[in-house]
């Protein structure tokens, strides 16, 4: 199942994000292989998300939210 997420950086930034496993996606943000932005801000904990349908849908969702 597609997901938008917000995830809290160690820096109390958010970063928006897309993916179909909320646990693998964090653990890969944590591992330093999620997203260039996530890298020299961890640790990164997801503190909100929202199924979709379809991945075409969550990443509306993500742009919708970044604007």
């Amino acid at each position: 199942m597609p997901y938008f997420y917000l995830a809290r950086c160690s820096d109390n930034s958010l970063y928006a994000g897309v993916c179909t496993n909320i646990l693998e996606r964090e653990l890969k943000h944590n591992k330093g292989e999620g997203a260039k932005y996530t890298y020299q801000r961890r640790p990164v904990k997801i503190i909100y998300f929202e199924d979709f349908k379809t991945l075409s849908d969550a990443m509306k969702r993500e742009q919708q939210v970044k604007k």
